[in-house]
């Protein structure tokens, strides 16, 4: 049996119980964050300066470590986040990882357009300043990514996932390449991140979307899910250099590998 994934041995008789009293706080917390929203902005354009906050991105963080304590997730840190703007890469398994990531820095997050029409989802992800991408179109990437440049060369950090979607089990898709040129270009640092699920100690590779899992279907079990710990790891810095961002990929991949207790091979995309 992998050490990874260790199934239930008999029936969670406390789930019924959680979704009592999550999901009326789930649904207040929405509300909360209607206004926060508002408040985030007016003042959207603050960045750090010197590793000092602005109140929006302080909103963010409390806001989303909260969000997660509703679902039973426990935020916690491992390693420091880069001051100032960075390219943030990370892997990705669902939704929750924006929140995961924003628990502990908040940036701008470059997601799929689909999201941009969800019902109140898309508009609170817009008040957070994210970029969207229609995938498979080459005219929106590079408008991607000349925003995401513009954005770090004005303070900002932004946040991606070189897979380009969600993985499932556990497993660490291809990066592509491509997406680091904007950190080459705007001359700010890379700094992967890996996003874990951990209880107990062990990893759980199925707390992200399952094959063929919607968003609603995510959500509802995950509210009714026991304790976890939802692990930031804030890895080291991958050197930069102009003519090497498949190995600047190759080396976020291997990291944020190590980080989640795989092994892998190295593999990019451009």
């Amino acid at each position: 049996m992998s050490p990874e994934f260790v199934p239930a041995t008999s029936p969670d008789r406390l789930r019924p119980l959680r979704y009592l009293w999550r999901v009326p706080l789930l649904l207040g917390h929405i509300l909360l964050g209607i206004l926060l929203a508002l408040i985030v902005t007016w003042n959207r354009l603050a960045v750090m300066q010197g590793g000092r906050e602005p109140l929006s991105h302080r909103l963010i963080r409390w806001w989303s470590r909260m969000l997660l304590r509703i679902f039973g997730m426990r935020s916690v840190r491992i390693g420091r986040p880069m001051p100032d703007a960075v390219l943030f890469v990370a892997n990705h398994t669902s939704w929750i990882d924006i929140v995961m990531l924003h628990s502990q820095r908040a940036a701008c997050f470059v997601a799929k357009s689909e999201i941009a029409r969800w019902p109140l989802v898309g508009w609170m992800a817009a008040c957070a300043g994210t970029i969207f991408h229609r995938r498979g179109n080459n005219h929106s990437l590079s408008s991607v990514m000349q925003v995401m440049v513009e954005r770090l060369r004005g303070g900002r950090s932004v946040a991606v996932f070189p897979e380009g979607g969600s993985g499932y089990n556990g497993v660490l898709k291809v990066f592509h390449a491509r997406i680091f040129q904007a950190a080459l270009d705007a001359e700010v640092p890379v700094q992967p991140v890996a996003l874990r699920f951990a209880r107990h100690g062990v990893r759980i590779i199925d707390a992200g979307f399952r094959v063929n899992e919607s968003f609603v279907h995510n959500i509802l079990r995950l509210l009714g899910e026991a304790p976890l710990d939802a692990e930031v790891h804030f890895l080291a810095v991958v050197p930069a250099s102009p003519d090497a961002r498949r190995r600047m990929a190759e080396q976020s991949r291997e990291r944020i590998a190590s980080a989640l207790g795989d092994h892998i091979a190295s593999d990019v995309v451009e």
